[in-house]
């Protein structure tokens, strides 16, 4: 007889199944609160700026924990990573397109 109820767990042709711990999501969540604390402190105590090189530098950091962690990026094949970055890399390309072609104007 065959398992059919809704709660089985489905196959997954043998690749391992990367759950996060409790304990790796807490230390994401607390290293994520205090870069926003970071990046709120500089924006308040030096506007302008610092408080915006401050921002640039931080909120990558925060991305990227986010879609290591958070997306499961971490844990993909390659090709899926690679493929992330070449959309990154494009919508880098346009968006300098865009504020250079409006500096010009």
């Amino acid at each position: 007889m065959e398992n059919t109820t809704p709660l089985a767990a489905p196959e997954h042709d043998g690749e391992d199944l990367h759950i996060l711990t409790d304990m790796t999501q807490l230390k994401v969540f607390v290293a994520l609160i205090i870069l926003t604390i970071i990046t709120v402190t500089a924006s308040v105590k030096y506007p302008g700026p610092i408080g915006v090189g401050v921002a640039l530098i931080v909120t990558p950091l925060k991305a990227s924990l986010i879609l290591m962690y958070f997306m499961h990026l971490k844990f993909e094949r390659p090709v899926f990573v690679i493929m992330f970055l070449v959309a990154i890399t494009i919508l880098a390309v346009v968006m300098g397109l865009t504020v250079v072609d409006y500096q010009f104007r």
